[in-house]
């Protein structure tokens, strides 16, 4: 009896991964923006029309920067997702609310120039572009970027300014109650704290953002500033000053979390929010910069590819 020819068995032959989950980049970074429409809405209520005028100026030049580069590159153009206007939001809520046009400008297209597109485009920067934006400016122009300087019709007061040059009775005068609301001066989306809490609870509820990061930085400012209150609390705030003032809360759940250089273990992860929150801590009791969150963040992420070391045993490993 003749055997039954069978059709030839295909196999597809494909890069991973081979199961997806559904989750886009442009999905991801519209996530983030979504999650920071809160802030930016109170810092316009704030600030008025500056803050807004530096909010699209700094996205808007990020996102030609990178159609530029792109084009430069002979590149297909990446800016459809999105992750250009993140970066130019980002660097816009560092930024004083009457920072001038050139340097919102300069800011926002070295961010995408340096910090990004330099590595090769999203995924191969070793340090979040936005905080490289910032520290090239604020090292360059200290006065104009400095939010007490370039200050508006306000009443409201930098508690951290007023802690470092005028001690701890001056930076009273400001209450938790207040920094909590964002009725403190600063970085015009950074200081908006309450709004950026509720940023970073909908994108960790979402499962865009793991906890790990944001819980360890902040702890690692609580418990830092806790051992320097429990030294001297007539001299150094309370945890919860050092908390809710700067840029904290903006770099738990939007700076230190940059996927491209943060450590992507449970346990590096943990090491490195703590070492970003203790090291906020030091620069402000140590340094002369009144915040340093940026800059501690910049700290934290060198030592990333180190964090990424630190692995659990195999299972049934001695």
């Amino acid at each position: 009896m003749a055997k039954e020819a069978t059709a030839p068995t295909l196999y597809t032959v494909a890069a991973p991964p081979h199961w997806h989950c559904g989750r886009t980049v442009t999905g991801v970074m519209q996530q983030y923006i979504l999650a920071l429409v809160p802030a930016a809405v109170m810092a316009v209520v704030y600030y008025g029309l500056p803050a807004l005028r530096v909010m699209a100026l700094s996205c808007a030049t990020a996102v030609a920067v990178e159609a530029l580069c792109c084009r430069v590159m002979d590149r297909e153009s990446s800016v459809d997702d999105f992750h250009a206007v993140l970066v130019g939001l980002l660097l816009a809520f560092l930024l004083p609310a009457m920072a001038p046009w050139w340097l919102v400008v300069i800011g926002s297209g070295l961010a995408i120039l340096i910090g990004k597109m330099f590595f090769g485009g999203l995924g191969g920067n070793p340090l979040c572009p936005a905080i490289v934006g910032w520290a090239i400016v604020a090292l360059s122009w200290k006065t104009q970027i400095d939010p007490d300087a370039m200050v508006l019709n306000t009443m409201l007061v930098n508690p951290l300014t007023q802690f470092k040059y005028l001690g701890l009775e001056a930076a009273a005068q400001v209450s938790l109650t207040d920094m909590l609301l964002g009725r403190q001066l600063g970085g015009l989306g950074a200081a908006q704290v309450l709004a950026l809490l509720a940023g970073g609870a909908y994108l960790i509820a979402r499962g865009i953002l793991r906890i790990y990061i944001p819980a360890a930085f902040l702890a690692g400012v609580l418990l830092a500033g806790l051992g320097f209150y429990m030294a001297d609390p007539s001299v150094h705030p309370d945890p919860l000053f050092h908390m809710l003032t700067g840029s904290v809360v903006l770099a738990a759940f939007f700076l230190a979390t940059d996927p491209s250089s943060s450590p992507v273990t449970r346990s590096g992860m943990i090491a490195y929010g703590l070492t970003a929150g203790v090291m906020t801590v030091l620069i402000r009791t140590f340094g002369i910069y009144p915040d340093g969150v940026p800059f501690a963040v910049l700290f934290a992420a060198l030592f990333t590819p180190v964090f990424d070391l630190i692995r659990p045993k195999p299972f049934g490993a001695r």
